[in-house]
């Protein structure tokens, strides 16, 4: 049994749209400890969002976080020397943080020019529904939806 739970960081918001989740995903992003860049780097997308969308470019960006965080989940666990997937409820921070790394790992291996466009199109892509990372939490659901006979299995 584990001790106790870390304490939760304190994060703060970032000055363009001082939304606290911002800088969680510019976190998320930051290669090498360099914040300065992630932030210049999704400043750069959030306004080629804003200019192909002619949108609030936050809006645009929340509503894709909203779209690629994922409800159920399937973990292994073994019962009698075979391993099931038993299908889970995320809770909600788990949720909102695998949601932006899905959506940044899934911008960093789309094809274009420079992380900004890709980062950009990703969100746009995600905000309307479609996109490599709303594809991976249709996904997730559907191994959820498949092994729900498991479910009684729970963890």
């Amino acid at each position: 049994m584990r001790k106790r739970k870390p304490k939760a960081r304190i994060v703060a918001p970032d000055p363009r749209f001082n939304d606290v989740m911002v800088t969680q995903f510019v976190n998320n992003m930051m290669l090498d400890g360099k914040k300065t860049t992630a932030f210049n780097v999704f400043y750069e997308a959030m306004d080629l969002v804003e200019e192909r969308t002619k949108q609030n470019p936050h809006e645009i960006w929340k509503k894709a976080v909203n779209t690629v965080m994922p409800a159920v989940e399937v973990r292994s666990r073994r019962i009698g020397g075979a391993t099931f997937q038993i299908p889970t409820e995320i809770r909600s921070e788990r949720r909102i943080s695998i949601g932006m790394k899905w959506l940044i790992s899934y911008a960093r291996k789309r094809s274009g020019k420079g992380i900004a466009n890709k980062l950009a199109a990703e969100v746009i892509a995600a905000s309307k529904g479609e996109g490599a990372a709303v594809k991976k939490k249709e996904d997730t659901h559907k191994m959820a939806e498949s092994n729900r006979a498991f479910a009684h299995f729970r963890v």
